[in-house]
This record gives structure tokens, C-alpha cells and sequence, in this order.
């Protein structure tokens, strides 16, 4: 799997388990839905991600 791909499936994730979260337990699980929503729209104009840095440093493979 690429790094492109690796991004997309952890955001998703992250996106779903944080909107459960709010659901069952705390609406404050909004902010972190939040977060990764401003980090997706950030990198769109800076070409920069943190999770990407990540992924690299643990050798996923470019696409």
C-alpha cells in the first residue's frame, strides 16, 4: 500500500472513530474530528503533513 493511500485510510479512520465517540461518549471527541479535518485542508495548500512525515519515517513506500 502507498503512502497516499496509508493517509486516506488513517484520516477516514480517525474521522469515523472520533464522530462514534461523540456519539456514545463525549461531543468534545468534535474537536479531534476538527483537527484532522484543518490538517487535510492545510496540506492542500502547503504540500506538507505531518502524518505523511510519519509514514515516511516508518518506511512506507511512495506511491
Amino acid at each position: 500500500m502507498t503512502i497516499n493511500r496509508f493517509l486516506r485510510l488513517i484520516a477516514g479512520f480517525f474521522v469515523m472513530a472520533s464522530a462514534m465517540l461523540a456519539h456514545y461518549h463525549s461531543p468534545y471527541w468534535l474537536f479531534f474530528t476538527a483537527f484532522v479535518g484543518l490538517n487535510l485542508f492545510q496540506s492542500a495548500f502547503t504540500d506538507w503533513c505531518p502524518m505523511i512525515t510519519i509514514l515516511r519515517k516508518l518506511g512506507v513506500k511512495e506511491g
